[in-house]
């Protein structure tokens, strides 16, 4: 089996639209400039506000759940505070003090990579301001930090591991046997939870499969039916309406109205649109989300090992 890491593959990745952590600084400090006690929840929205994120960047996610633009807002919290800029008079709530107020009069054009770099460097690591430290190691290592918190420097070393992890999975998966390919993604779908707890699906294809590779029987009495269709091809040769079509008319054939169609390529313009209009269910999924499933639900894949992460237990201190 190929091997993965734990944390679940995002479904595509994608440049961030929400700024670095280092941008977020000074709208966290004008946040607080009325002189109020603020939560921190209250921080991140009048922050957000200020540093005019869209609904569209508010809604971004980590890979293991929650706002990205909390994420950071909360790395600039964390700096601010070791910096001496910002009190914390409460649990979860902030104020900003005389210091923050000068900060905010001293950068007043805010913070890049290299400002934040020269300010806040001696609150980060000792590795990274270690003087017997490899210089190009440390110099790695700051320009991580700069860019990302810890949190989301975990989660991108996993998601370049699971990218190799997906790359090779889809190489093996287009290399295999047709009826092994078939076989593989009826079992995706029971563990998604397909199938219901009895796991009842079946690979069904060969010569006289009339279009269809797989059954899912929802219900035990099999009333409730997904049929699938499962397409072994290579890069670059995608599939097209015609095939997605003639997919629809084996599904009306049998009176179904739901199928899923699974390939290790991809789909053309064409048969997703006629995938999206056509009155039948059709679920499209291309090689790039089937292995992302595939790692996601842990089939043709195993837990390497595993990392925890810890935070302070407030209630241990009250």
């Amino acid at each position: 089996m190929v091997q993965s890491g734990v944390v679940t593959i995002p479904q595509a990745q994608t440049v961030s639209i929400v700024p670095i952590w280092p941008a977020l600084v000074v709208p966290v400090l004008t946040a607080l400039l009325q002189g109020e006690i603020l939560h921190r929840k209250d921080v991140f929205d009048a922050a957000s506000d200020i540093a005019g994120l869209t609904a569209l960047a508010r809604a971004e996610t980590l890979t293991s759940g929650g706002y990205r633009y909390e994420q950071r807002m909360g790395w600039a919290l964390s700096h601010l505070s070791k910096a001496g800029w910002i009190d914390r008079p409460a649990r979860g709530y902030y104020t900003i003090n005389d210091a923050g107020r000068e900060a905010l009069r001293r950068y007043p054009n805010g913070f890049d990579y290299a400002k934040a770099r020269e300010i806040f460097a001696p609150y980060w690591p000792d590795p990274i301001r270690s003087p017997g430290a490899d210089a190009a190691v440390a110099d790695a290592v700051a320009a991580a930090v700069e860019i990302l918190d810890p949190v989301e420097q975990i989660e991108d070393g996993i998601n370049r591991i699971e990218e190799e992890v997906g790359s090779e999975l889809l190489s093996r998966l287009r290399d295999s046997h047709p009826d092994f390919f078939e076989q593989a993604v009826v079992d995706l779908l029971l563990a998604m939870g397909y199938g219901g707890a009895e796991q009842r699906g079946k690979r069904i294809g060969g010569p006289n499969d009339e279009g269809i590779d797989g059954i899912i029987d929802q219900d035990a009495l099999g009333l409730d039916r997904i049929y699938v269709q499962a397409k072994r091809y290579k890069e670059g040769n995608n599939i097209g309406r015609e095939t997605i079509q003639a997919f629809v008319g084996a599904l009306h054939g049998l009176g179904a109205t739901r199928g899923v169609f699974l390939t290790t390529s991809a789909f053309t313009p064409g048969a997703i649109d006629y995938a999206q209009n056509v009155q039948s269910r059709v679920i499209l999924i291309d090689g790039q989300r089937l292995v992302g499933l595939m790692i996601k639900y842990r089939v043709g894949v195993q837990v390497q090992r595993t990392y925890t992460t810890v935070e302070i237990d407030a209630d241990f201190f009250e």
